[in-house]
């Protein structure tokens, strides 16, 4: 009968798990005030206002900029064509200018005769 009887070995046994840490209960069951979070949270509240409060004069400063260097193209623009003009009316006081301006709308003084010259060869 001693070959009847196995060894039956006892189930394995399993590893306990570790107990976990639990928060502290004080009393009335209520949990503690996990301070290290609360401030991590205020922390990160006032570092998003402070930057909120420079983005409205950093888009402020960036659309000034821009609009300081339209400005300055535009008055560059406008001083070449100052020059332009103040050429030209330089040119205009000249007195043959007034004269060639007339002659080439066709003027003529007076006793002077037009002419029209026709069939002339064309050039070469």
């Amino acid at each position: 009968m001693a070959a009847a009887r196995t060894n039956r070995s006892a189930p394995a046994a399993r590893p306990r798990p570790k107990p976990t840490a639990r928060p502290k209960v004080l009393a009335g069951g209520a949990r503690g005030i996990r301070w290290d979070r609360i401030s991590r949270v205020a922390l990160l509240a006032v570092l998003i206002g402070i930057v909120g409060l420079y983005v409205g004069p950093a888009r402020s400063y960036w659309s000034t900029r821009q609009e300081v260097a339209n400005r300055t193209a535009e008055v560059a623009q406008l001083q070449r064509e100052n020059k332009r003009l103040l050429a030209r009316r330089d040119a205009l006081r000249n007195a043959g200018a007034l004269e060639r301006d007339a002659r080439k709308l066709g003027m003529l003084r007076p006793g002077e005769r037009s002419y029209v010259l026709k069939h002339l060869p064309k050039g070469p």
